[in-house]
């Protein structure tokens, strides 16, 4: 018998998470006797809890292959509420709506947070006897998801796009500070990704030959606030000025953060950056050059800038949607689509599966072993990993009336089965 297709997707989006959505919607239709209507959670588990699920079977397929070059998570949604372990009635919940709309196949995109979600569902269902399969979609930009030997995913869709972006902004930094260096000597630089260092990792991509003034600080490096300016006036006494990539956990004191409800800190919404305080910071003290430091902060336009994607990223972001679909029409529960890169001097990677219980709620840092000596750079071994997966060209972002164009959903919804429901972290005490 049929079965209808859930998917949600929640945590930050990316700018190829639609390309792993589009690869869903698309692989659910080579499976015509098993698959029916697919669904999607609008905004995430958040609208499986309310019953809002958008109808993706009917929605035209311009739209659908639209979605290669739509970012961010305007399409379906996304959250960040996570269903913890102490919230039945969340969980029973969602097993209603499961069995009201027969769904037979529950695909959740997103980080190690979400492959938590898709786990203990998953694990739930089974235990209820439910005719529902399971599946993970990896997606982080932080490419945090999986074990420090890279052998239960090699990156994750997501990354080689923000690797890519981060290649091409301190490209033109570079070309920015080299021409204004008298006045302003010391640019710094931002990026995302909370504790982990792989995305300001990428700037190096910018300089491979390392010809320019460029120093990377990422939180594994350990330096400290001082640490830190004394390497960028060491650079800026040799080469006369500095352009800083510095990672938005790095610790330079309180800066006064809040945390999501996954209990992650918002550097973005802290009371102040780690940019700026470093770069308060070498003005107050002074930098070994006539001029000031200034800096930038770089925050959600690294996810959502279709622009910048990467091709290789796009492509695989769309075979791992499609993988989750191939894994759940075989029956196989319990795991997250994932990706494996061959060895060898060409370029593949291979689409496999891993049980979602090792993957949930994993947190891999960057390697020591990529970092340099002096912990203000990266090694040429990281460059060889990442440098694959940024690809070679631009993709191509269809544009009308100089406005880009994406994918744009018609509004339809099942109709709703079950009562009213206020999810339970929502409630008041």
């Amino acid at each position: 018998m049929k079965k209808n297709l859930l998917i949600a997707q929640s945590g930050g989006p990316s700018p190829v998470i639609n390309s792993s959505l589009r690869g869903v919607i698309e692989a659910a239709k080579a499976f015509p006797d098993q698959i029916g209507t697919v669904y999607a959670g609008w905004h995430g588990i958040e609208g499986v809890l309310k019953e809002e699920l958008l109808d993706l079977s009917c929605q035209c397929e311009d739209e659908i292959s639209l979605l290669r070059n739509t970012p961010a998570a305007g399409a379906i949604g996304t959250c960040r509420y996570k269903v913890k372990s102490n919230q039945k009635e969340d969980f029973e919940r969602i097993i209603e709506v499961i069995k009201s709309h027969n769904i037979g196949y529950f695909l959740y995109n997103g980080g190690n947070d979400s492959m938590d979600t898709a786990h203990k569902v998953a694990k739930l269902a089974q235990e209820r006897g439910l005719d529902c399969i399971g599946v993970g979609v990896p997606k982080t930009i932080d490419n945090d998801v999986g074990d420090s030997e890279f052998k239960l995913i090699d990156h994750t869709p997501g990354y080689g796009s923000v690797a890519r972006y981060w290649s091409n902004i301190v490209q033109n930094a570079e070309e920015e500070n080299r021409g204004s260096s008298p006045a302003d000597p010391v640019l710094v630089l931002q990026a995302m990704g909370r504790k982990i260092g792989f995305i300001p990792a990428a700037a190096r991509l910018a300089d491979p030959k390392r010809e320019n003034p460029l120093l990377i600080f990422l939180y594994e490096a350990g330096l400290t606030m001082e640490q830190m300016a004394d390497k960028i006036n060491a650079m800026v006494k040799e080469r006369g000025r500095a352009v800083v990539v510095v990672s938005e956990g790095c610790d330079v004191g309180d800066l006064g953060f809040n945390r999501d409800s996954f209990g992650h800190a918002q550097f973005g919404a802290s009371e102040t950056t780690v940019q700026q305080a470093l770069v308060n910071y070498l003005n107050k003290q002074g930098i070994k050059a006539r001029g000031n430091a200034r800096g930038q902060t770089f925050g959600t336009d690294q996810r959502a800038t279709a622009i910048y994607a990467s091709t290789v990223d796009l492509d695989e972001a769309y075979r791992c949607g499609q993988m989750a679909v191939m894994l759940a029409a075989r029956g196989e529960g319990g795991v997250m689509s994932t990706l494996l890169r061959e060895p060898g001097l060409i370029y593949q990677v291979r689409y496999d599966k891993v049980p979602l219980e090792l993957v949930a709620n994993s947190e891999r840092f960057f390697p020591k072993k990529w970092i340099s000596a002096g912990g203000d750079d990266v090694t040429d071994d990281f460059l060889d990993y990442v440098r694959p997966l940024v690809g070679e060209d631009w993709p191509s972002v269809p544009i009308i009336n100089g406005r880009q164009r994406f994918a744009q959903f018609k509004p339809v919804f099942a109709d709703k089965k079950l009562p009213a429901y206020e999810l339970e972290a929502f409630r008041k005490k």
